[in-house]
């Protein structure tokens, strides 16, 4: 019986003393208290953001959609926090508990605060699509990752002050790490810089045919903040660095809004010179009086030059059209009407030739 007694005041003991200084009811009060945070946290998700999610989809401006959409996870947490924190207010800890205790709150409340602001920056995001023609979207896209990174940061190092962890030595050793790195990254920078006056400058956006000299052609599909992905005409993907852009002459091919035809044909030796000045005229007045050409940027249908084995001819027109496949049939067009006013005129195209003279003696 003494063993039994003894048991007993054990028992007693330990639930009155519970762990660390809590009694076992105030611990069970309080997981009840979270539990039922838990709960409501379940029925946020369920019914309060379902619900704004219906009356937002009712609206024509998207804003508050976005603004829905973002705050859905905050708000899941913040059951979480409130539960926490109420079960702790309830419970009786010792000092050196007190103190973690609080630590943990003040984490929570803290991660909850950044979270909020982090996720803000999603409708602010849409706000701010609204000044595309100061910013490109991709000049957006890349402020809104930056702020997310900046906050993402801010708020890691405020969380590591509560407990005590100071980050000024961690700056300044990241800083001389920072150092060795840029010496070795050099390319990285570059490229990052380039891209960023990609965008600034507002070169060229996803979407739009852009060729670059003896490097790339093709459409842009993505301008990252180290390369660019180009899809090309074969339908490869071709990841080119942005340092390539500012080294190099870019042409956007889809801000183009007179596309140019410059050709030379090559007339025998042997046409004469009524021949050329009719084959001139009549192509000039084809391309005057035909609706494929923007007469008014100016044509030029002249003698050149005369070459090694040929009559040069310089034409040169603007189409109207800014349709690539529509540009190809205009140029077919005109090849096949010069080549009927050659024949027509009796005249015939030179090909490459040459004429050897054997000397008599």
């Amino acid at each position: 019986m003494e063993a039994f007694k003894n048991f007993k005041d054990l028992f007693i003991s330990v639930w009155e003393k519970g762990i660390l200084g809590i009694n076992f009811i105030e611990i069970i009060v309080g997981l009840a208290i979270f539990l039922i945070f838990l709960i409501f946290r379940g029925l946020i998700g369920r019914l309060i953001v379902k619900k704004l999610e219906l009356i937002s989809k009712r609206t024509t401006n998207k804003l508050d959609d976005t603004f829905v959409r973002a705050m859905e996870g905050p708000a899941r947490f913040l059951p979480v926090v409130l539960g926490f924190f109420f079960a702790s207010y309830y419970m009786s800890f010792t000092e050196g508990t007190q103190n973690f205790v609080e630590n943990v709150n003040r984490t929570l409340i803290t991660i909850l605060i950044f979270w909020i602001i982090h996720q803000i920056i999603e409708p602010v995001s849409y706000i701010m699509s609204g000044l595309d023609k100061l910013l490109t979207k991709e000049l957006i896209g890349w402020i809104i990752k930056s702020l997310k990174i900046l906050i993402f940061i801010l708020g890691t190092a405020a969380v590591l002050e509560l407990w005590g962890i100071k980050i000024g030595p961690i700056i300044a050793g990241l800083g001389l790490f920072g150092v060795a790195v840029a010496l070795g990254a050099q390319d990285l920078f570059k490229n990052l810089i380039s891209g960023i006056l990609v965008l600034v400058e507002k070169r060229f956006k996803v979407g739009d045919w852009i060729l670059v000299e003896e490097i790339i052609e093709g459409i842009v599909e993505k301008i990252g903040f180290r390369s660019t992905t180009i899809r090309k005409f074969d339908k490869s993907i071709a990841i080119i660095p942005n340092f390539q852009f500012a080294e190099n002459a870019v042409i956007n091919i889809s801000e183009t809004t007179s596309w140019i035809i410059s050709w030379t044909i090559n007339l025998q030796y042997d046409t004469t010179v009524d021949q050329l000045k009719t084959i001139r005229n009549e192509i000039e007045n084809y391309i005057k009086s035909h609706d494929d050409y923007k007469v008014e940027n100016g044509y030029a249908v002249r003698i050149d030059k005369f070459s090694d084995s040929s009559i040069d001819m310089y034409i040169r027109c603007f189409t109207k059209t800014d349709d690539w496949d529509e540009w190809l049939a205009v140029k077919e067009r005109l090849a096949i009407e010069i080549k009927q006013i050659v024949e027509k005129n009796k005249a015939s195209f030179a090909f490459p030739s040459q004429s050897i003279y054997v000397e008599k003696k």
